[in-house]
């Protein structure tokens, strides 16, 4: 959508507010403007994604006093559904009990993710095996845990199998899909945030896009066919991108491009972090990042589309009716994060031009409007 035409389309709903009258049923199934969770469902670092004709919000919880790097309960990752994006959320559902066994280390969640290494357990993203891979409709779960990294340099990744898109996941969840898997990962074996990128192809399966330890360059790899693990095709060190984290993306169909976006610089709850960009026309090709010039500038003087998003931190994307979104956490600075805020802002990908007679100006192709 352009922005005139979505600027018209906000325009004749306020429009329609303020007169009282009822939106047609098409304009009042289109994603909004911008949107934010309620603060009640305690959902943090997650995504909202639609199946079927429900949206569904998921994300790390805080509320039973988790604090990160301090050992302390693992509160575990909620789910919530809405009939809009506007609401309302239902109460949010564990995807799983902490109190579960870890099949991978035989310890419980509990332990894995709070416990005395108070690593944390992060990032929850929903997968449906519909239209690629084994296609079957099978709903699959996967997060972090830097512990295992941290304990033997293990990929930090898990995938869980769910018996639908609010859970339960993972073996105690039982017929017919609860299972769980240590992901087998070639490019993407380290312990960074990360996101998805749909395929633009008919029948191609997702990416995996992650951040890796240390310099926290950006890698891709292509999911196998059950989506829990790697098939070694992929990227290494995207764009020539370092100190970054939780990307994600999509493919702009009417740019013909794929498109990044990253917290830039990397940084634990931080609040005004930049969001950076970067695309490619292959998603295993070559990506770029505009490059700042002159000397002594900072690298990524181009590459920020919005210096301080919205005076939160970038998470990643979520592509909703079609609309990517970028996902914002806005964070309180404290180690447990139950009061941060979620705003979910819409992203478009255009041209990097100036307006005629400005000079020349150098504009990004992508914006936040707070």
């Amino acid at each position: 959508m352009s922005r005139t035409r979505a600027l018209l389309a906000a325009l004749v709903l306020a429009a329609s507010v303020l007169l009282g009258a009822a939106a047609p049923a098409s304009q009042a199934e289109a994603p909004p403007p911008s949107f934010a969770l309620p603060l009640s469902l305690d959902l943090h670092d997650g995504v909202v994604q639609k199946f079927g004709g429900t949206y569904y919000a998921y994300g790390t919880q805080y509320r039973c006093g988790f604090q990160w790097q301090v050992p302390s309960t693992w509160c575990g990752f909620g789910a919530s559904s809405a009939p809009s994006l506007s609401g309302p959320w239902s109460t949010p559902v564990r995807l799983f009990s902490p109190a579960d066994t870890d099949p991978w280390t035989g310890t419980t969640w509990q332990t894995e993710c709070g416990g005395g290494s108070a690593y944390g357990c992060f990032n929850p993203r929903m997968l449906q095996r519909t239209g690629w891979g084994s296609d079957d409709g099978v709903f699959i779960l996967w997060f972090n845990s830097p512990a295992d990294y941290a304990r033997n340099h293990a990929n930090a990744y898990n995938a869980m199998g769910c018996n639908g898109p609010l859970g339960p996941c993972g073996p105690s969840a039982g017929p017919p899909y609860g299972s769980y898997a240590k992901p087998s990962l070639t490019i993407c074996a380290g312990n960074g945030d990360f996101g998805f990128i749909a395929g633009a192809t008919p029948g191609a399966r997702p990416a995996l896009v992650c951040t890796m330890p240390g310099s926290a360059a950006l890698n891709i790899e292509e999911l196998n066919t059950w989506g829990v693990g790697g098939d070694g095709t992929g990227v290494r060190g995207a764009a020539g991108l370092s100190h970054i984290e939780s990307p994600g993306g999509w493919y702009d169909a009417d740019s013909g491009r794929y498109v990044l976006t990253y917290s830039d610089v990397n940084c634990g709850y931080c609040t005004g972090t930049g969001t950076g960009y970067a695309t490619a026309t292959s998603l295993y090709g070559t990506w770029t990042a505009p490059v700042n010039l002159g000397f002594g500038q900072p690298a990524n003087g181009r590459r920020v589309f919005s210096a301080n998003s919205c005076g939160g931190q970038p998470r990643t994307v979520s592509v909703v009716d079609g609309r990517p979104f970028q996902g914002i956490d806005l964070w309180t600075g404290s180690r447990n994060e139950t009061a941060a805020g979620s705003l979910f802002l819409p992203l478009d990908y255009g041209t990097a031009t100036g307006t005629p007679g400005d000079g020349g100006v150098w504009r990004p192709p992508l914006s936040l409007a707070c």
